[in-house]
């Protein structure tokens, strides 16, 4: 278990924060803003728990702690991994793929692009979505100047279609969903 004795550390006050390794990195390291991307998506499936059935919640709350082992994975170099350290694994990808298709098969089929909304629940497990796609370009992009973890990028990935998904289902198993109508306001 964590444990947090000390919140205001200012040790990040001039710019820089610590890797899990004890490394100091500028804020704006591409580390950074993939873990910040991975805290912010965290808090937005947060605000969609609030409004979730029982069996999302469930799943949700699930996510909420593989996104904290995910975090894990960002701040933690792979030249310092050890067996122990958190790692996104297949496991965790077969999981999100599983859910996919559980709550894709109760969908009503796709007849035109989804625009987000409908209900409260719905825009907020949209929301989470768009954010879960720019965590992923985030942790492709620490690919590009990092070794790490590849599963992260696919779990993000697969997480984006579970929050589609789920989305869809939030509204009346798709039957409430607000389809785009191309050139509507022409």
């Amino acid at each position: 278990m964590v444990r947090l004795t000390s919140i205001t550390t200012k040790g990040g006050d001039k710019g820089q924060t610590s890797l899990a390794d004890g490394s100091r990195v500028a804020k704006f390291d591409p580390r950074i803003v993939a873990q910040g991307s991975v805290d912010e998506l965290n808090a937005a499936i947060g605000v969609a728990v609030l409004h979730a059935t029982d069996e999302v919640r469930t799943m949700l709350t699930r996510i909420q702690n593989d996104l904290f082992d995910l975090g894990s994975d960002i701040t933690i170099p792979e030249t310092v991994k050890t067996e122990t350290s958190l790692r996104i694994t297949d496991a965790h990808v077969t999981a999100l793929e599983a859910d996919v298709e559980t709550v894709n098969a109760r969908l009503e089929p796709l007849s035109s692009f989804v625009l987000p909304g409908g209900s409260a629940s719905s825009a907020y497990l949209h929301l989470a979505r768009t954010i879960a796609r720019r965590a992923e370009r985030d942790v492709w992009a620490l690919a590009e100047h990092a070794d790490i973890n590849v599963l992260m990028g696919t779990y993000l990935n697969r997480l984006s279609d579970l929050l589609f998904v789920l989305g869809r289902d939030a509204n009346d198993g798709g039957k409430s969903d607000v389809l785009w109508v191309p050139g509507a306001t022409k």
